[in-house]
């Protein structure tokens, strides 16, 4: 099956709506990730079927639990969620952070091939980085721990902003250990199909 015709497949069982463009450059992002990694190293994930899955899929998802207009994905790595979410949101701001240099010299490649307005690659470790406004969000799926999360990316958003944290299973002990400052607002169990195990977005906001 063409990745075209698996996407459009995979994209049916969702509640995901996107049209022609979307999906033309949703492939076109899993097509530079698989030609970039052979150099780059970006995603252990190889195989292109399995990426639409594990990477574009999974990132999707997530779009139904966002809440504003402007989001930081924390820890980017290759774009994930930044880049499907961008592409399924156009009318939203994204800013992906990185702090490896390789990987923002792909996603500048990724912008300027798909066009994408709306996408600011930006070379920086979380901690070092100031924005001029708070966002309405931040992304992460690449935190080990929800408190590290918080940690590192609290100077990133405002009372009114979220931390969403993008998790397996429900972290359960990692709720345990939330600041004092820090509140759950909702846990979202997100279906991904085709995937395998379970998918939780971590709504988080200051009190």
């Amino acid at each position: 099956m063409s990745l075209i015709s698996e996407l459009t497949s995979l994209i049916k069982k969702s509640n995901i709506k996107v049209n022609e463009t979307q999906v033309s450059q949703l492939i076109q992002y899993v097509e530079l990730l698989v030609k970039w990694n052979k150099a780059y190293n970006l995603t252990s994930v190889r195989d292109p079927h399995e990426m639409l899955v594990k990477h574009i899929m999974d990132s999707l998802a997530v779009g139904e639990v966002l809440d504003g207009e402007h989001f930081i994905d924390v820890g980017t790595g290759p774009g994930l969620p930044g880049i499907p979410l961008a592409i399924l949101f156009p009318e939203r701001s994204f800013v992906l952070l990185d702090s490896l240099g390789k990987r923002i010299t792909f996603l500048r490649q990724v912008v300027f091939q798909l066009k994408l307005a709306n996408v600011t690659p930006l070379l920086s470790r979380v901690e070092k980085y100031q924005p001029e406004v708070p966002f309405d969000g931040v992304l992460s799926r690449a935190f080990a721990s929800l408190e590290d999360m918080i940690n590192w990316c609290k100077h990133l958003i405002d009372q009114d902003g979220r931390f969403y944290a993008l998790k397996g299973q429900y972290p359960k002990d990692e709720l345990t250990q939330l600041p004092n400052d820090v509140s759950l607002i909702k846990s979202h169990e997100i279906t991904v199909p085709n995937l395998i195990g379970e998918r939780h977005v971590i709504e988080l906001k200051k009190n």
